[in-house]
C-alpha cells in the first residue's frame, strides 16, 4: 500500500473554510463536479459554436492549479473545446475525502472527471506531477485519450535534477510541517518569487500583473488548513510512483501509450532534466518533441505561442511543413523534429507574448 494512501488525512472530510474566490481570467468560467467522496473544480471557456472543436483536458503539476493553463487555452480555443481541472486538494478542489494523493488517486480522479462528462477521448494534457498522472491515464484507460501532451511530465529519472531535492524532502513526513514552521515569517510575494525562480527558464519574464494574480492566490492557499497536507502527501506519490516497478512503472507504462504524444522539454529546467527528453522520446511509440533551449519547467506559461502551435499540429495533424512523429532510425536513435518556438505554478504570466527563439534539438 502506498503511504500516500491511508490513513486519511484529517483534515479530508472535515468542512472546507471558504477562503478568497480563485482568479478567473476574461472569458474564463468555473464549474464544480461532485462526484462521490471527491469534489472537482473545472475552469472552462464556453464557446457558442463547438463545431470543429474537440474536447480537451488540462493537468497542472504539483502545487499548481488550472490558472497554469489560462495562457495557453485561449490560443487553441477555436480547435479545442478544453477544460482545466484543479487535482484534488489543489486550486479550488477540496481533498479527496479518503486522502488519498498517490499518482494513482489523481489518475483516479481524472478518469472519474472523465467518465462523468462523458467526453472521452480527450486531447489530454498534462505539466510536470499532471504529465506523470496523464501518461497513467493514457496507459490503462486508451479509450479515453485522444493525444497526449506532456510539458517537463514528472518521470522518474536516476539522477534528479538538484532543484527538485527539495520536492523529495517535501515527501518526508515531518518535513512540511516543519518547513511551515521555518517559513512562517515569509511573505506570500518571497514564496512566490522562489517559485518562479525555480520554473521559469527567465524569471524577468514574468509580468508585474503576473506576479501579483500570483501573490493573491498564494495568500489564499495559506489560509488553506490542507495546503502543506496536499503537498506533502502528492510529493510523497511522486516519489513512490519513482520506485515502483513491474507494469505500474511509469516508463512501462509510457511505452503502453498508444496515442500520439509531443513532449515537451525545457532546456532550463531546474525540476526535470533537459537530458531526458531522448529517453522519453524513446519510450513512447508515437512520439514528437519539441525542445525550448529557453523555458525552464513551466513551457506553456513561458511560451504559450509555440506549445500552442506544436499541440495544434498534433491535434489537426495537418501534414507538410508540422513536426513528424519521433522515428526510429536504422540504429535504434530516435529523430527529434519540432515547431519554432519560444506562466508559473502560481499563474504568473510572460512579459511579452511573442516568441523568442527558434529550437529543435537538444
Amino acid at each position: 500500500m502506498s503511504s500516500t494512501e491511508l490513513p486519511a488525512s484529517p483534515t479530508a472530510a472535515a468542512a472546507v473554510p471558504r477562503v478568497g474566490a480563485v482568479r478567473v481570467a476574461e472569458g474564463e468560467r468555473l464549474r464544480r463536479v461532485t462526484l462521490p467522496g471527491l469534489t472537482l473544480n473545472v475552469r472552462y471557456r464556453p464557446c457558442d459554436d463547438t463545431t470543429g472543436r474537440a474536447p480537451a483536458l488540462y493537468v497542472h503539476g504539483l502545487g499548481g492549479s488550472s490558472q497554469n493553463w489560462s495562457a495557453l487555452m485561449p490560443l487553441l480555443a477555436d480547435v479545442l473545446d478544453g477544460e482545466a481541472v484543479d487535482l484534488p486538494g489543489f486550486g479550488d478542489s477540496p481533498p479527496p475525502d479518503d486522502g488519498n494523493y498517490s499518482l494513482t488517486g489523481h489518475a483516479r480522479a481524472v478518469i472519474r472527471l472523465l467518465d462523468a462528462g462523458a467526453r472521452g477521448p480527450v486531447h489530454l494534457i498534462g505539466n510536470s506531477l499532471g504529465g506523470a498522472v496523464a501518461t497513467r491515464v493514457a496507459a490503462v484507460r486508451p479509450d479515453l485519450v485522444r493525444t497526449l501532451t506532456l510539458v517537463s511530465p514528472a518521470l522518474p529519472e536516476l539522477r534528479a535534477q538538484r532543484g527538485a531535492w527539495p520536492t523529495g524532502l517535501l515527501a518526508v513526513p515531518g518535513v512540511a510541517r516543519m518547513f511551515a514552521r521555518m517559513t512562517r515569517d515569509w511573505t506570500p510575494e518571497q514564496r512566490v518569487r522562489g517559485v518562479v525562480g525555480l520554473c521559469y527558464g527567465d524569471p524577468g519574464t514574468v509580468t508585474d500583473e503576473g506576479l501579483r494574480a500570483a501573490v493573491e492566490e498564494m495568500e489564499r492557499r495559506l489560509q488553506l488548513p490542507y495546503f502543506w497536507d496536499a503537498m506533502s502527501r502528492s510529493a510523497r506519490g511522486i516519489v513512490d510512483a519513482y520506485t515502483v516497478g513491474g507494469q505500474h512503472n511509469l516508463w512501462r507504462q509510457a511505452e503502453r501509450v498508444l496515442a500520439p504524444t509531443l513532449l515537451v522539454y525545457g532546456g532550463r529546467d531546474r525540476l526535470v532534466s533537459y537530458r531526458m527528453a531522448r529517453k522519453a522520446a524513446a519510450s513512447f511509440r508515437d512520439a514528437r518533441l519539441l525542445t525550448l533551449p529557453d523555458a525552464g519547467h513551466v513551457a506553456m506559461m513561458e511560451y504559450p505561442e509555440a506549445v500552442a502551435r506544436a499541440v495544434r499540429d498534433l491535434v489537426t495533424d495537418r501534414g507538410p511543413g508540422d513536426p513528424v512523429p519521433a522515428d526510429r532510425d536504422g540504429d535504434g536513435d530516435r529523430r527529434e523534429v519540432g515547431p519554432r518556438g519560444g506562466g508559473d505554478r502560481q499563474g504568473a504570466g510572460r512579459r511579452d507574448g511573442g516568441e523568442r527563439h527558434d529550437g529543435t534539438g537538444s
